[in-house]
This record gives structure tokens, sequence and C-alpha cells, in this order.
């Protein structure tokens, strides 16, 4: 089996962890926005909010959120052995290690694509909608930035994962030429 069968670094692990958890905030703030409550808005914005939440608005922020912690759950993939082989109930592929480009493309698009959506929110349009009147501002204002400020951590945390997953498939690679190179040489010699 050519792959990746080294154990994940601790710190791989802590990060995928990390990653995971990164997501949990943003989400309980959107539920809560979702289920009506109060979370700082005034004027025309709580207006809007208030006519689709509670509502189909909280039917949207409830699947985004799910999603949202569903794709982090993801990089747990990277360094537990569930994320190197097809599930088994998939019929005629279950039990087959994956090949590691399918999942590191998948991982490495998705830290590009979190990172520039996170850091660009959080440099741009989070610092105007902050200056809106409308917005939270005060315990409310601090309590939404803290909530949303882990997702940058989600993008780094998943690319560091994806990375080390590379050098582990590699060094898998390696292991196993060795040992096909020895078996190699042993029926040669005998």
């Amino acid at each position: 089996m050519v792959g990746n069968t080294e154990a994940a670094p601790r710190w791989a692990v802590r990060a995928a962890q990390a990653a995971a958890w990164s997501v949990v905030p943003s989400g309980l703030w959107r539920v809560a926005l979702g289920f009506g409550l109060p979370v700082g808005f005034h004027g025309e914005l709580e207006r809007m909010f208030g006519r689709w939440m509670p509502g189909w608005g909280t039917v949207y922020v409830v699947v985004l959120s799910a999603v949202a912690e569903g794709l982090a759950f993801l990089t747990l993939g990277l360094v537990r052995p569930w994320g190197r082989r097809v599930p088994r109930w998939v019929p005629s592929l279950g039990g087959r290690t994956l090949p590691a480009w399918t999942v590191l493309a998948p991982a490495g698009l998705g830290a590009l694509a979190v990172t520039a959506v996170t850091w660009s929110a959080a440099l741009g349009p989070w610092q105007r909608n902050m200056s809106d009147p409308d917005s939270p501002h005060g315990l409310a204002g601090v309590v939404m930035t803290l909530c949303y400020l882990p997702l940058v951590a989600w993008g780094p945390l998943l690319a560091a994962v994806a990375l080390d997953h590379a050098r582990r498939a590699r060094a898998g690679r390696r292991t196993a030429r060795c040992r096909l190179m020895e078996a190699v040489g042993e029926s040669v010699r005998s």
C-alpha cells in the first residue's frame, strides 16, 4: 500500500482541531441572529434582518453554519486514517486508499479560498460595515468581532495541515519504494 502511513505530528493534529473549532463561534453567532436574538443591529439593518429571521433567513444561517463546520471538520481527515480511505459503505470503492492528490487538491484550494475570503472580509468590508451606524457597536460589536475573528485562522491552519499531509505522503511513497526495492533485491539474490 503506497500512501501516507506515518502518524501526524502533534502540532498538525492540534492545528487540525483548531481549524475545526475556528468556525464554531461565528456559526453560533449567526444561529443566534437567525433565531431572532438581539445581536446589536439597529435601524434599517434590524428591520431587514427582522423580515427574514426567524423564517427563511433562519434556515439559511443554520445551513450556512452547518456547511462551514462540516468543511472545517474535514481538516481532521488530513491527520486521521479515515481521511486516507474511501468509506467502506461506498460501492466498489469502499476501503481503498485515496491517492494523496485527491485529498491535497481540495485541501489546498480550500485553504486558498478560505484565506482569501476571510482575510479580505476582515481587512475590507468588515471595517466598512462596523462604521455603519446600524451595525452592532459597543459590547455587541465586540462580541460579533470576537466570534468572527477565529475564522481568519481557518485557512492558514488548513494550509499548514495540508502541507504536513503532503510531506507524510511523500515519505510514505519513498518508504514503499524502498520496501519494493528490497523485495526485488531479495528475489534476485535467491
